[in-house]
């Protein structure tokens, strides 16, 4: 058996050479919808740091808007906000065919809503009450996005 080299040709090198990169994995965009600004910076901060894209929303029309429009991985919504509760975007978000497998992480500073005492039944995936650690928002962020196989 004989073995042939052949010389790589020019146009091959220059096809290599003024080709698009490879592009990387899309990085997971999640929304967070909470009134107030500090820990909306906050977590889009960590979250950043960590790997993610955010957007941001400081009511609950624009969060839903944002969500449907630009359809993120997750989102990351606060009960209490003007314009639209977060209850009222959850169930919005899965009342809708394009919105309603993005997991929600719901957090508030007033304790656990009464409508998320029995499984959820507004539709958020998690709870998590303010004030919370960096380390296990992101933990339950991770798992949301694992478990829901986006």
């Amino acid at each position: 058996m004989t073995s042939v080299l052949t010389e790589p040709r020019a146009d091959d090198f220059v096809a290599a050479l003024t080709s698009a990169p490879i592009a990387a994995p899309a990085t997971p965009t999640i929304l967070i919808a909470d009134d107030d600004d500090d820990i909306r910076d906050v977590i889009a901060f960590k979250l950043q740091v960590s790997g993610f894209r955010t957007l941001s929303a400081d009511n609950g029309r624009t969060a839903l808007s944002l969500a449907v429009e630009r359809k993120p991985r997750m989102i990351i919504l606060d009960v209490t906000m003007p314009q639209m509760d977060g209850l009222s975007v959850c169930y919005e978000l899965h009342a809708r065919r394009e919105t309603a497998q993005i997991p929600v992480l719901m957090i508030s500073g007033n304790g656990r809503p009464a409508d998320m005492n029995h499984g959820f039944a507004i539709g958020a995936d998690d709870y998590l009450p303010k004030p919370f650690s960096q380390q296990e928002m992101l933990r339950r962020v991770n798992w949301l996005l694992t478990s829901s196989g986006r």
